[in-house]
């Protein structure tokens, strides 16, 4: 299972790409941000890195949001392997995979841990304006906001004035 940090790095990476004042924003745009965020990561900084990361990101936005299927992730996983290492503390698995693919090829096998331990916690905010993700970790997983002193809040306030609105009109 991933462990809280890889959800917590899954979750920043699939939130890189924020609506600002109505406008998509990436944050791996501007190349110093992007290379201080992969070496802040455990990443290189590279370019090759950046581009596989950028397509995996992409990828799982699309998978979570459910406008592609998980398959969709499979060119991100080719020649990947696995290979067993033993040490007195018994058998891990090490990753087989370039350089430049790992932070990739981890964000994906965080995705699919959290997947396999935490169904359906995974998932884009509610606010249809927003593109950010939330994992819900609360025990009635009934979480729909990145956050709720934002998009929680602006989303009930808008509900609040369509009802008072509506009631007004009657």
């Amino acid at each position: 299972m991933a462990g809280r940090e890889e959800q917590d790095a899954l979750l920043e990476l699939l939130n890189s790409t924020p609506v600002v004042n109505g406008v998509v924003q990436d944050q791996f745009a501007e190349p110093e941000a992007a290379r201080s965020w992969q070496q802040a990561h455990g990443g290189s900084g590279g370019a090759d890195e950046l581009r596989s990361l950028v397509q995996a990101r992409d990828a799982l936005q699309d998978v979570v949001r459910g406008s592609r299927p998980a398959t969709a992730l499979a060119p991100i996983l080719k020649g990947v392997t696995s290979l067993p290492q033993l040490s007195s503390a018994g058998v891990s698995w090490e990753l087989d995979v370039p350089a430049e693919r790992r932070m990739a090829v981890e964000a994906v096998m965080a995705w699919s841990a959290l997947q396999e331990a935490m169904p359906g916690r995974l998932r884009p905010c509610a606010n249809p304006e927003c593109r950010r993700f939330l994992i819900d970790r609360s025990k009635t997983n009934k979480g729909r906001w990145c956050s709720m002193a934002v998009c929680g809040n602006r989303m009930k306030a808008r509900r609040h004035y369509q009802r008072t609105r509506d009631g007004a009109a009657e």
